[in-house]
């Protein structure tokens, strides 16, 4: 089988490239930093959501679908900078050259993880080849938004039309799903500032389950999956997320809103 990686980022404000950007010396506090720049965004464009680039990456959720099993973790440690994760989801590219699934992640996280690998000089040849060293890659890469190595669910089921978007919670609700537990996007930077890093990764781990069963559903809905195989894949995530419940609360949960009929 073709190795599939289901993924999801969390992100906060880049405060130390906002200092250097706009001249904020060490004495303002890293909240006003953040509460400045998002003023600014606010008076030009009546949101405060920042441009991507200055979107700081502090967790990467995957699972990893190969034929060996399912695994499904945050990539790296809690204390890792953001190069060392952004470089580890490359390393899994490089590594499988799997199919990525996503919701929206043509529209923020791969341009997010684009920008911010940049930055850091993270190398990723695999990710960004488009048939200079392998010809397949020439008819169907990660950056074509219509070739299917990066199947963004979201924009695809909404026939590439953004008013026809919908959010990810609701529709995997509608599926049976569990879908966002405990914290949504708009929550992850105050929780980053209390100190809660381990409720964003968690949160950022059920997002990429979430993910990967309506995957499943799309594969079902295209006949690329049978219902056994449908059935199969679903109870494959199930008993992995089982075998972490005794230690991961967050599986916990997330397995009691998700019944098993």
């Amino acid at each position: 089988m073709v190795p599939v990686l289901s993924f999801d980022i969390e992100t906060v404000p880049d405060v130390a490239g906002l200092r250097g950007i706009h001249g904020i010396d060490a004495s303002v506090d890293d909240a006003e930093v953040a509460e400045r720049a998002f003023a600014r965004r606010r008076e030009q464009t009546g949101s405060d959501f920042l441009p991507l680039h200055l979107h700081r990456v502090v967790a990467i959720g995957a699972l990893l679908r190969t034929d060996e099993g399912l695994k499904v973790r945050c990539i790296g440690e809690p204390d890792d900078p953001e190069a060392k994760l952004i470089r580890g989801f490359y390393q899994l590219v490089d590594r499988h050259t799997p199919q990525l699934v996503s919701w929206n992640g043509g529209g923020f996280d791969l341009q997010v993880l684009h920008y911010r690998a940049l930055v850091h000089g993270v190398q990723a040849a695999r990710y960004w080849e488009q048939g200079d060293e392998d010809r397949e890659f020439k008819w169907n890469n990660y950056l074509g938004r219509y070739h299917s190595r990066h199947l963004d669910l979201m924009d695809m089921l909404a026939l590439y039309t953004p008013r026809a978007n919908a959010p990810l919670d609701e529709l995997a609700k509608l599926c049976g799903f569990p879908g966002k537990l405990g914290m949504d996007g708009s929550q992850v930077w105050p929780a980053w500032r209390d100190g809660r890093l381990p409720e964003i990764r968690a949160y950022c781990e059920t997002d990429v389950a979430n993910t990967y069963l309506m995957f499943c559903r799309f594969q079902l809905m295209r006949g690329i999956f049978t219902p056994q195989h449908y059935a199969r894949e679903v109870a494959l995530l199930r008993e992995a997320l089982q075998a972490q419940a005794d230690q991961a609360p967050h599986w916990r949960e997330f397995l009691q809103a998700w019944p098993a009929a």
